[in-house]
């Protein structure tokens, strides 16, 4: 009997624990945060956005240049920034400007480096201004000791040295996602002008350093307002502070946006190269293949898990100079279904670089003796016959894949490499090569489009492990302009010098992960995607038309080629949201929000 109960009460302390157990894993499973990535983003046929037209927005903003070198430069690069937040436009040459259009427009925006080519219009501009118009200065304001100009500007005085230096710059308080990160100048010069303001101005950007500068400010003046961009780098990585300052004219500006980040990896899974490097057999004592394997891809991957980062593999197949001729099959295949199959599994998905790294070019293309071991193909028929071997070559190993996602191998391809996969490769839809233009004038810089062909431009923005001052610059403006992250790396960068093997890879793979944590921290809501379903996000981005008006306290927005959703960021300088009807938003930053379009109508109902 004695041993019968010690059975039962055994029995049932077993149990006990069980159940507690059971407990506390229902318990910890609650608590954790799954990261659901939901129905994937479809790149859709050119048909669907044929949903009907809305009328085309009144241009209420007046872009005034100067035709001489400087002011076309900079003046390219505050239209190309209009363009992309689809803001509708007029724009007129200094010696072709009449005073009595001024009415026309609630904004005019100043794109002239020299401004004695404004002093004839000074008069008017202060009238318009103190009217209620918005005016904003596009470029570090040269003054030419005018003081009416100065006093528009809300400039109290100028330092005793006229240009300053900037090394740096920061961003005050919450004025766009991530600005509190402080940013260096990779290449710094007396790029702004050196300005005490006057007390009426409420100031957004600030150089670092012992001596701030104000940046970009606004004034109120008289029932208008001018706001001043003095930050003086006009080139396609600095167009989100730009587009940040234009943001702060009138009560709000709503624009479309991409919601979308992506991580891609080039030249993955492709072959390993054989052999050793010295700075990864001193660190962790193995040879390059093992440490792919064992180190690099067990931290990668980790990355992913954490930030729920659905990576993009770009397939290599073989590493030859080969550009004519039959093109032998890689046989040695292990590695590629290996680390192929893990990515898939992961959540991410693979597409096309090449069948080897010889960018899709003919005899006709200069390298400029930038890439000495780089050959051009014999013809078009040798391109072609290279993406068809490297197509059947990929779905032999990965039949269930739909390879959607083309990278040019070093980011170059020519015009007749990329009509061969526009006409004879349907299954590539999207291109992704570089966003901003490289010096060396080779590789093939786009903007985030749709192409006449059809094909879908994803440009990569950062790339590598070292992640740079100017990288991190141009991140955080596209993360403002276009809500979009692209980023890059290669298996190899680690036994590269000029990539950073000299740092490391634990130093080098903690700066990717810091890049990471910053970019998620900014704007948390950020979509994490895969190349493809970026590709989706840039299509509907591209193709969505947009008409805005505000009556009263409500901002309705009419929208044209809208197939599922939408997205933009509204900008109020003036009241709050309060509801929202056919859509949602979430705040971004100080008066930023992001808006999520689920009808082709959006209307946002603001209070105080």
């Amino acid at each position: 009997m004695h041993k019968r109960n010690t059975y039962i009460h055994n029995m049932f302390v077993i149990w006990l624990v069980f159940l507690l157990l059971l407990v506390v894993v229902l318990f910890v499973g609650r608590n954790i945060v799954y990261s659901n990535k939901g129905k994937s983003l479809q790149i859709l046929k050119e048909e669907a956005f044929e949903t009907g037209r809305v009328p085309k927005d009144q241009a209420k903003t007046l872009v005034i240049y100067h035709d001489d070198r400087d002011s076309r430069r900079g003046a390219r690069e505050i239209l190309a920034t209009l363009r992309q937040m689809k803001v509708v436009y007029d724009k007129v040459k200094t010696d072709e400007l009449d005073p009595l259009i001024y009415d026309r427009y609630s904004r005019i925006v100043i794109a002239v480096t020299d401004h004695e080519w404004i002093d004839p219009f000074l008069a008017g501009l202060d009238a318009w201004v103190s009217g209620g118009g918005s005016l904003m200065f596009a470029f570090p304001p040269s003054t030419g000791g005018e003081e009416a100009l100065l006093n528009l500007m809300g400039i109290e005085d100028l330092g005793d040295k006229e240009w300053a230096l900037v090394r740096g710059f920061t961003c005050m308080g919450d004025f766009m996602p991530g600005g509190s990160r402080r940013l260096s100048i990779s290449t710094p010069y007396e790029s702004s002008l050196n300005v005490r303001l006057s007390a009426s101005c409420t100031t957004y950007m600030v150089s670092t350093g012992k001596n701030e500068v104000p940046l970009v400010w606004r004034q109120p003046y008289g029932e208008g307002e001018v706001i001043v961009d003095n930050l003086g780098f006009m080139e396609k990585a600095y167009r989100g502070f730009h587009a940040a300052a234009y943001t702060l004219m009138g009560t709000y500006t709503i624009w479309p946006v991409i919601n979308g980040s992506t991580f891609f990896i080039d030249d993955f899974p492709s072959p390993i190269p054989p052999g050793d490097s010295y700075q990864i057999k001193q660190d962790y004592g193995m040879d390059i293949k093992d440490f792919y394997t064992q180190v690099w891809w067990r931290d990668i991957s980790n990355l992913a898990k954490k930030y729920n980062i659905p990576y993009t593999g770009l397939v290599i197949e073989v590493y030859s100079d080969q550009t004519s001729g039959a093109l032998p099959r890689q046989t040695d295949v292990t590695r590629f279904e290996y680390f192929g199959n893990m990515l898939l599994d992961m959540g991410g998905e693979l597409g096309y670089h090449g069948y080897n790294h010889m960018p899709l070019v003919l005899e006709n293309f200069d390298y400029l003796g930038k890439y000495d071991s780089y050959r051009q193909w014999i013809s078009i028929d040798e391109i072609r016959d290279s993406m068809k071997e490297l197509t059947e070559f990929c779905h032999a190993l990965f039949p269930d894949q739909t390879f959607k996602v083309y990278v040019p191998p070093s980011n170059i391809i020519s015009d007749e490499g990329r009509e061969v996969l526009a006409n004879d490769f349907p299954e590539i839809q999207c291109i992704a090569s570089l966003y901003l233009p490289d010096q060396n004038d080779v590789s093939y810089a786009t903007e985030f489009e749709v192409t006449e062909d059809g094909i879908i431009q994803t440009p990569r923005i950062v790339s590598g492990y070292v992640l740079d001052d100017y990288m991190r610059a141009a991140a955080m403006s596209e993360l403002y302009l276009h809500c979009v992250n692209t980023h890059f790396q290669h298996p190899d960068d680690v036994l590269d010098v000029d990539r950073g093997t000299n740092l490391g890879w634990q130093e080098l793979y903690s700066r990717l992960e810091n890049y990471v944590d910053w970019l998620y921290a900014a704007l948390p809501q950020i979509r994490s995607m895969t190349g493809s379903e970026l590709a989706g996000a840039v299509q509907r981005y591209s193709e969505v038309q947009v008409h805005r008006q505000k009556k009263g306290d409500t901002i309705t927005l009419e929208l044209g080629n809208f197939v599922d959703e939408a997205w933009f960021y509204l900008k109020l300088n003036e009241g709050k949201p309060e509801t929202v009807e056919g859509g949602s938003l979430t705040r971004a930053a100080d008066g930023l929000y992001l808006v999520q379009a689920e009808s082709p109508r959006l209307k946002i109902h603001l209070g105080d």
